[in-house]
């Protein structure tokens, strides 16, 4: 459904030259599947799926969906942010309405509107404004205004990694009971290996300098997964002695870096 084609991404800068992100990067996303992005900091996975978005340009190779090319942002993908970008002069039932009103007949977008909140669990608050929720609720109303567009793909950029790991737990049985009713195929990045492997059908590990595919794991566990399952504990150990390895060769880089300086 989704296809990433030999997808790199380069950046030129007058002062440094050349700055490679990534490059090489072949993935093939099946319809409803869940997928997770995983990786160090500087791997470029939130570059990658600002690319899937259509915000950034491709520097090389293809970005897929349903085999039509993306190059700009489009409704067939629909994106949910670490801050939830709401707007604060409107409530929660015109944050939702606001992509689909000039889209869809009046009553079918109020219908839509309301049929998500009340998937959200926010049906009573959508004549308060966004200020006066908390901060899982206000990720819960972006991921009702997302899902409003009724996107083919539904991009999380790390969603949950501002909130308190209480109400991060709340969410994460949330979407997966959102994903069970949609049927959305959901590409996720995260830093956090618990939340990957909690979640998704398949983890896709990145490893860094430069950015590239270093292991695709997918998680055969039955939901819900809980943290001491044996198979849980040996898949987080798995990716953790990846990411281990990655941490270090950049830590090192960048201690070899300020030694020569």
């Amino acid at each position: 459904m989704l296809n990433l084609n030999n997808v790199g991404k380069t950046y030129t800068d007058q002062n440094q030259g050349r700055f490679e992100v990534f490059s090489g990067i072949d993935l093939t996303i099946e319809e409803n599947q869940f997928v997770s992005i995983l990786g160090p900091s500087g791997c470029g996975k939130s570059t990658l799926l600002s690319m899937v978005a259509g915000l950034e340009s491709v520097s090389e190779g293809a970005i897929s969906l349903e085999g039509n090319d993306i190059n700009q942002p489009g409704p067939d993908r629909g994106m949910v942010f670490q801050e939830p970008s709401l707007f604060p002069w409107l409530n929660v039932q015109e944050n939702v309405l606001y992509p689909i009103k000039k889209r869809l007949p009046k009553k079918e977008a109020e219908e839509r509107v309301n049929h998500f909140l009340k998937m959200v669990h926010l049906s009573k608050f959508k004549n308060h404004y966004t200020y006066e929720l908390s901060g899982g609720m206000q990720q819960r109303v972006a991921i009702a205004r997302a899902l409003a567009m009724d996107p083919k793909v539904l991009l999380m950029d790390e969603p949950f990694g501002a909130l308190d790991e209480q109400t991060r737990h709340i969410m994460h049985d949330e979407l997966t009971k959102i994903w069970h009713e949609t049927k959305k195929t959901i590409l996720f990045v995260t830093h956090s290996i618990q939340e990957a492997i909690k979640l998704s059908d398949r983890v896709v590990v990145m490893g860094t300098r430069p950015g590239r595919i270093i292991a695709d794991f997918d998680i055969n566990v039955s939901r819900p997964r809980r943290r001491d399952d044996a198979k849980v504990i040996e898949l987080e150990n798995q990716v953790m002695d990846l990411l281990k390895d990655e941490i270090n060769k950049v830590l090192k880089e960048e201690l070899d870096h300020e030694a020569s300086h």
